[in-house]
């Protein structure tokens, strides 16, 4: 049996009720079911739904971005900052640790220090998406082939 593609239209909010991320207005969120596209709780929130159908889906961090890690929270010397003339607080920079490409946001800087944190921002929340279901189809082989959507 082939896998569903879905499209869903969403509304992504904060615990104050403010949206944070929307597909609205744009072009739908397009995955398909069971290659990892989507957060774990997203994709169950899903299945087995039809065209049309509107959802409001609470997803807790273990199936959303995980729980925050306080190991991924290190300081590294600011001299590791390539370029960069001054490293500040809420910078956002990509690294390499050999194939391994990681995103690191900057916490704060102290002397020669700063402090990085590697998870996810939204690791530990509880995510609260609005979802319409915008279309429902069965993969076609090459997209089962290639482990996405193609469209």
């Amino acid at each position: 049996m082939a896998r569903k593609v879905y499209e869903v239209h969403y509304r992504l909010k904060n615990a104050a009720g403010e949206v944070v991320d929307t597909s609205i207005g744009g072009e739908p969120l397009i995955f398909l079911e069971g290659a990892g596209q989507v957060v774990p709780g997203l994709e169950q929130a899903v299945a087995g739904r039809a065209i049309g159908d509107a959802l409001d889906v609470r997803i807790p961090p273990e199936l959303g971005y995980g729980r925050r890690n306080p190991e991924l929270v290190q300081r590294v010397p600011v001299s590791q900052f390539d370029d960069v003339e001054e490293v500040r607080a809420g910078m956002i920079f990509q690294t390499k640790s050999g194939v391994e490409s990681q995103v690191v946001r900057v916490l704060a800087v102290e002397g020669d220090e700063a402090v990085v944190d590697a998870n996810h921002p939204l690791a530990g929340l509880v995510l609260h998406f609005e979802l319409q279901i915008y279309n429902v189809r069965e993969a076609t082989a090459e997209e089962e082939r290639l482990g996405r959507p193609l469209r």
